[in-house]
């Protein structure tokens, strides 16, 4: 009986990760393209080389 209800909650644990794997996405992300970049250029000092 116990044998059983271990080699049910592996196989269980292992179908739902490959649902989650090869499943739809749930993803909310809106699709808004590439974003322009807003921010300081980089300034090669000579501190940064090592």
């Amino acid at each position: 009986m116990a044998i059983s209800k271990m080699f049910s909650g592996v196989m269980q644990y292992i179908s739902e990760a490959f649902l989650r794997i090869f499943g739809p996405t749930d993803d909310a992300y809106p699709f808004i393209g590439v974003q322009p970049f807003t921010g300081e250029p980089y300034k090669k000092r000579t501190a940064d080389i090592w």
